[in-house]
């Protein structure tokens, strides 16, 4: 009976350490159900960390599993679990920028990625500098936006329980504290950005009135997603325009334009969660729009984002992984709108989710289409133009024009130009001897 008061008192510090202000007695019979019960056998968390975790008893850093070595627990290196790793005074900082919620960045930075793949050279993989530059500047940026609606948000934060926790509504971080953070993110952001060309330099800029603006727009529409489309699909033009130099307008255009349909399918399910809270304290979006038909709107927007990346990828003369990527996108999406339940919040955010792996799938398209494209056009014979002033017998001989045809066209060319000439020298030479032969007889 000792060795397990002890090791449920090693196991209760454990927690503890973890998490200063977890009460007591919840992580006491939390550590309890480790050991044994009256008939000697070992009960894991697994039936019941579920439950302790949605009260908020454990952090959602801490992952604990029940495995087989006799209890043992492990601990899972996550995004919560690097915040509260974190000094204290920076914990808030952290959560302010959604660091605990990496869901967030990574819908911003995929469509980048999407781009980046798009304008790579035929036969090479995307470049891995600006994949990690993006990354970088993706993470800064959508923490700068988590920031500043934030800051344009107090208020209605504090009214809804998901969002009361947050660092400005409950008084963690100052108005002050986090202008001042928002200075530093977006000065770190800026800095990237003056590592591309000048033309992505500008047209990077020219995003921020989106980002600044965006968080107003439920207050005065109830398409505030489309807004936020605008906003996160940005890279969609960046990305090209940062590897090429310059826009590519017939691929980017219909990739931003799916970006932003793809944005107003996952925000919209995303919206449902907090529909009821939006009611209350006047909050708009295409949420409270659609409502009981918002299955037919997401499937319209399935259609076109759909259409755009076709599009794109005609124009950017993608090959075949690209379009079966994209019809097991199709595949995805239909899904994911069809077991949609609206009313439920969980299943929502598992559905908003998933969208993570929707994008990656596009990005493996996309690279591996480009990669298959060197193949594809070494099979196709290099074609040259046929060599000027070549007589029109010769252009019908060699109707093909490959490479071997276009030399043997040359070669024949020049054999009948050089005989040609033979002749016409052949010609002068008879015009000369009869010429002198006509001044000798008048001579004589």
């Amino acid at each position: 009976m000792l060795p397990a008061t002890l090791c449920g008192r090693l196991t209760l510090n454990t927690l503890k350490s973890f998490h200063k202000r977890t009460c007591y007695s919840c992580l006491s019979s939390l550590s309890n159900c480790y050991f044994y019960k009256e008939r000697g056998t070992r009960h894991g968390l697994h039936s019941v960390s579920s439950s302790f975790c949605s009260q908020s008893v454990i952090h959602p850093s801490v992952r604990l599993c029940r495995t087989e070595n006799y209890g043992r627990r492990w601990f899972s290196l996550s995004a919560p679990t690097i915040v509260n790793s974190a000094p204290a005074c920076v914990q808030p900082y952290l959560r302010l920028m959604r660091l605990d919620k990496p869901i967030g960045t990574w819908l911003l930075y995929l469509p980048c990625t999407w781009s980046i793949a798009l304008a790579a050279e035929p036969g090479c993989l995307p470049d891995l500098g600006m994949l990690a530059l993006f990354g970088m500047g993706a993470l800064l940026m959508r923490g700068a936006g988590c920031t500043i609606n934030d800051m344009w948000d107090k208020d209605f934060d504090k009214k809804v329980v998901r969002t009361a926790t947050r660092p400005i509504a409950s008084g963690e971080v100052s108005q002050m504290q986090a202008l001042v953070f928002l200075g530093g993110q977006l000065s770190l952001a800026f800095g990237i950005l003056l590592c591309l060309n000048y033309y992505s330099i500008a047209l990077g800029a020219a995003s921020l009135s989106l980002v600044i603006t965006y968080p107003l727009m439920k207050r005065i529409t109830y398409w505030p997603q489309f807004v936020l489309g605008l906003t996160f699909n940005w890279g969609a033009l960046l990305g090209w325009s940062a590897v090429k130099g310059t826009c590519d307008w017939s691929v980017c255009l219909p990739l931003y334009f799916s970006g932003v349909m793809w944005t107003l399918i996952y925000d919209t399910i995303y919206a449902h969660q907090d529909k009821e809270d939006d009611v209350k304290i006047g909050v708009k979006s295409t949420a409270l729009r659609f409502q009981e038909q918002t299955k037919p709107w997401l499937s319209g927007f399935v259609v076109a984002m759909m259409s755009g990346l076709v599009v794109a990828g005609v124009n950017a003369e993608q090959t075949l992984p690209y379009y079966a990527v994209l019809s097991a996108m199709a595949l995805h999406l239909a899904h994911q709108i069809y077991t949609l339940d609206i009313n439920k919040p969980e299943d929502c955010w598992k559905k908003f989710v998933s969208n993570r792996n929707l994008g990656l799938l596009l990005f493996l398209g996309d690279s591996l289409s480009k990669h298959h494209q060197r193949g594809h056009r070494q099979e196709q014979p290099e074609k040259q133009e046929v060599p000027k002033g070549l007589p029109q017998h010769l252009e019908s001989k060699y109707p093909s024009m490959d490479t071997a045809g276009t030399h043997r066209a040359q070669e024949d060319y020049q054999h009948e130009d050089g005989s040609e000439q033979d002749h016409a020298v052949d010609a002068h030479c008879d015009k000369r001897q009869d010429a002198s032969s006509n001044r000798n007889k008048q001579q004589f």
